[in-house]
């Protein structure tokens, strides 16, 4: 099962704005075999940038662009391949744009082979997994703008049916006093009986960390996000060994060992995205936070690829978190066809079909393809 070519596909909204919203612009990989089978990936980054990786010629040692790489590659071996791209791009990668550019090679690649094998990527992953329990899914949303606002959009997703909703980025931070009215607005309209997790989008300092979780663990959030820089791990560690709330990160990080110092530091809930960091590292990352005693949940703020991909992933490790991103532009709800629909407690399963069992959809990949 030879693979024949890689195809990015670039796609855009038409007005991007300046916001933490990763679903206003994608990168899309098909990975294609001689036969004609393929597989989907989708690339977390710049997507400008990691186009650029996949479709660059072939170079000098470790300078080639992917797509060079794997061409003629059997599309089955997956952590050869992944390996053949690490070294591939060593000059000018081991960290950011270039492993984000391979994680989405390598999602393609597992819907590939599951699809070859006639299973689903889940059964790919883990081949013994038994049947795949409820996974629940919490609905990942921006503050609203105001109290108001954000009690509108939070009594939306409970009639959607989501039974855990996040809340990032927007206001919070601008103090103590407008942090707690909006957790407090939000616990307020989810209720009790509902997660409740905190996005700080990095805004904190150490100090008000640690002063502003405790304030907010006392509305019973899950955890509290990415409060500090990714850089911080010494402030991570005594965050961490100051509060009861459990801290959650690593969303910008895409190697092994990047998750084990967040761990090291105390971090309980990793948060890798398979966009970023693909599925044959996620299993390790899985492996790694459970010896840790973490939680791993994947981040996952794109398009359906993305989510199926992570359903996938929890299910072949026992997750029992999934992010859904609630955008409401073209490429976040309708690139991908064939989602799990979340059923009456909120959960979802993944589908039975070979592969990822999402496609693309033809028209709105026509009506938002950059070139």
């Amino acid at each position: 099962m030879k693979i024949r070519d890689v195809v990015a596909r670039q796609l855009r909204i038409p007005n991007v704005e300046d916001i933490f919203d990763g679903t206003q612009d994608v990168l899309i990989i098909e990975v294609v075999t001689e036969s004609g089978l393929s597989g989907l990936g989708e690339v977390v980054s710049s997507s400008y940038v990691a186009r650029s990786v996949v479709e660059a010629p072939r170079s000098g040692g470790g300078r080639h662009g992917l797509r060079e790489i794997v061409v003629g590659m059997d599309a089955r071996d997956t952590d050869g391949i992944w390996e053949a791209m690490r070294e591939g791009t060593a000059w000018f990668g081991r960290r950011g744009v270039a492993i984000h550019a391979m994680a989405g090679v390598d999602v393609a690649l597992w819907d590939l082979k599951a699809k070859a094998m006639g299973a689903p990527v889940y059964r790919a992953l883990a081949p013994n997994v038994g049947e795949p329990a409820p996974i629940k899914a919490y609905a990942s949303v921006l503050w609203g703008d105001t109290l108001d606002e954000t009690r509108a959009l939070a009594a939306t997703l409970c009639q959607d049916g989501f039974r855990a909703v996040k809340f990032g980025f927007g206001s919070i931070g601008t103090s103590l006093e407008q942090d707690v009215a909006m957790v407090s607005a939000a616990r307020d309209v989810v209720g009790e009986q509902r997660d409740l997790m905190v996005d700080v989008g990095r805004r904190w300092t150490l100090d008000q960390a640690i002063e502003r979780s405790t304030a907010l663990g006392r509305f019973g959030v899950r955890w509290i996000e990415e409060p500090l820089h990714p850089d911080d791990l010494e402030g991570y560690a005594r965050l961490a060994a100051s509060v009861d709330v459990p801290i959650a990160g690593g969303e910008t990080e895409e190697t092994l060992a990047q998750f084990e110092a967040f761990l090291q530091a105390g971090v309980k809930v990793v948060q890798p995205d398979l966009g970023r960091v693909g599925l044959t590292q996620g299993m390790r990352i899985a492996r790694l936070a459970a010896e840790y005693g973490a939680t791993c949940v994947p981040h996952c703020f794109g398009t359906g690829i993305n989510t199926a991909a992570s359903i996938h992933w929890m299910a072949a490790v026992g997750g029992q978190l999934v992010e859904y991103p609630m955008r409401t532009n073209a490429l976040c709800r309708n690139l991908a066809s064939g989602m799990p629909p979340l059923d009456h407690t909120g959960c979802v399963r993944p589908g039975a079909e070979a592969g990822l069992g999402v496609e693309l959809h033809d028209g709105t990949v026509r009506a938002h393809l950059y070139v």
